[in-house]
């Protein structure tokens, strides 16, 4: 029997009546109101605080949003999330990217086989991996060490590995042979010729990340990265193509014949599984880069950050549940007060990417407008969101966020402490003045979005240019400080947000068949596009497009 639509509840009902007093009433009003709300709307765990108070809610908002959590079965949701069952209802399987970092000694029962071992002996195969390049014992087909890897990998083969590896760059091991890690997604080769113009093919090696194994994006890269070893390797004494893809790949994906077929070494292949969304798999083998930069304890820590928040999310009352409260903030915004807009905004450098790793993960996952049932929703689910460098945003687009006409929801990330393991006493004084520099800008900043003009003290009437309107929603989120640990808990706090408005929204988080339909489409313009022949059937822009594609190449040049 299908379910009873969410915005057809009674909580939903309520929380729209509830809203329409809520938008009348300005933060710098609750905030008189109760001088210590952030009490009541702050929350820690596994590293964490999540203070929630210079949202545009009030205690009874929160109550009437937990009655709808309760109506759309999140607590049952979470369990069946974590206790494996088909959760991903389009594909009929299980999401367990929470059983990748599940400790050794546990064990996860899912449709009569245990999990856990098979997650730790690829564990076990990448630390052997990592130990071999770090003792400089990978050597490339010519008998040199291996001291660059590339990874080819697009979404969450690129995204996730990128972003930790540089938010974790303070933990880069100093004492091994080094090895650089590089990264090339895109398909045109921009990215990948900028590695190979700079790197020896005698040293490089290639992790070639991908899932299916039939990623467009990244088989192009991997046959381009092929040639490119062959024509300068091949040849030399001793050395022949076989010895060449033996040496010189790695494969990452859930299908070990697709590896095999491509010529990848059983020995060099990390295997993970269909019950693992791509950007929900850094967690695994995908997070090969990590490992080869932070090393496999530090890997393990991250794993350990992350799994303390899986327990969290499984234990904790969802009014002091941290992912669920967060969750909740989102729909309010993006339901009630009608802010579509969400932007990321880290405190701190080693966070660059932080944002982008975002964007794929809610906009891929909840960008969706059909229930898991079939049903068009009548509701706006995920919002649009976009970040940068808080520092350098405040530089760039802060203008529309402080007086611009658009809502904007924001999350500012900092972590409390930096720059204690700086030896030199002059130096450490230094970088913990810019780093309270930093969360000065941060603090100071949610709170004029927060309290607008009252939160100027300047005697006299300001003049409209110089007004802040102030009522725009925030989040701060802290960390005690910015570790492997801390990290893996933030991102897993992300993930279980997703989940929890995608429970609440009737939407399957897990399955992406926009993306999927794309890549067909693309697939069938290309082989137009390489046959000269097809384009009849196309409308009449797409038609042009390829023709002038058609002239440029015949020409050497664009047509005009």
């Amino acid at each position: 029997m299908p379910t009873q639509p969410i915005d057809q509840r009674s909580a939903w009902r309520d929380l729209a009546s509830h809203a329409g007093t809520m938008r009348e009433r300005h933060l710098r009003d609750l905030f008189e109101a109760e001088p210590s709300r952030h009490l009541r709307f702050t929350r820690s765990a596994a590293g964490l605080t999540l203070d929630l108070s210079k949202q545009r809610w009030s205690a009874e908002t929160l109550t009437r949003l937990l009655a709808l959590a309760e109506q759309a079965d999140v607590p049952g949701a979470i369990q069946r999330l974590l206790g494996g069952e088909r959760v991903n209802l389009s594909e009929d399987r299980p999401a367990l990217h929470t059983a990748l970092r599940l400790p050794q000694d546990a064990s996860l029962v899912v449709e009569g086989e245990d999990l856990v071992p098979g997650v730790h002996r690829t564990l076990d195969r990448m630390e052997t991996m990592v130990e071999r390049f770090h003792t400089g014992q990978w050597r490339g087909a010519t008998g040199r060490a291996i001291r660059d890897v590339v990874n080819l990998g697009v979404g969450g083969s690129d995204l996730g590995p990128l972003m930790v590896t540089h938010a974790l760059s303070d933990y880069r091991l100093r004492d091994v042979h080094r090895v650089g890690v590089h990264f090339a997604s895109t398909m045109d080769g921009s990215q990948l010729a900028d590695c190979l113009a700079r790197l020896d093919p005698e040293t490089t090696l290639f992790v070639l990340s991908s899932k299916s194994f039939t990623t467009i994006d990244t088989l192009s890269n991997a046959r381009t990265a092929r040639d490119w070893l062959m024509s300068r390797l091949e040849g030399e004494e001793g050395v022949d193509a076989e010895l060449v893809m033996r040496q010189h790949f790695i494969g990452v994906s859930a299908s070990p014949e697709k590896m095999a077929e491509w010529g990848i070494a059983p020995a060099h292949q990390l295997e993970f599984w269909e019950w693992v969304g791509g950007r929900y798999s850094l967690w695994g083998g995908i997070g090969l880069p990590i490992a080869l930069v932070v090393g496999m304890p530090r890997f393990r820590e991250l794993l350990a950050g992350a799994h303390a928040l899986d327990e969290h999310f499984r234990t904790a009352a969802p009014s002091d549940n941290l992912p669920v409260l967060l969750a909740l903030a989102g729909v309010w915004n993006v339901n009630f007060l009608d802010i579509r807009a969400h932007s990321i905004l880290p405190y701190d450098g080693r966070l660059e990417y932080f944002a982008a790793y975002l964007e794929q993960l809610e906009m891929e996952s909840n960008g969706k407008s059909v229930t898991a049932e079939g049903r068009e929703v009548d509701y706006s689910t995920c919002p649009v969101l976009w970040g940068q460098l808080g520092p350098n945003a405040q530089h760039a687009f802060y203008q529309l966020l402080h007086q611009g006409t658009q809502a904007v929801e924001c999350d500012f990330i900092a972590p409390l402490r930096r720059y204690d393991e700086v030896t030199d006493d002059a130096t450490r004084r230094h970088l913990k003045g810019q780093h309270r520099l930093t969360l000065a800008n941060c603090f100071a900043q949610s709170r004029l979005l927060a309290l607008g003009d009252d939160a100027i003290d300047e005697p006299g009437e300001r003049p409209g240019h110089k007004r802040y309107r102030g009522n725009q929603p925030s989040t701060t989120l802290l960390l005690d400080e910015l570790t492997p640990a801390t990290l893996g808990a933030l991102i897993a706090l992300y993930e279980h947000k997703v989940y929890v408005q995608a429970t609440i929204w009737g939407i399957n988080p897990f399955d992406q068949w926009g993306v999927e339909l794309g890549k067909q489409i693309a697939g069938e313009t290309q082989r137009i596009l390489e046959e000269r022949r097809g384009a009849e059937a196309m409308d009449a822009s797409t038609r042009a497009l390829i023709e002038a594609a058609w002239a440029a190449d015949s020409n050497g040049k664009v047509a005009t």
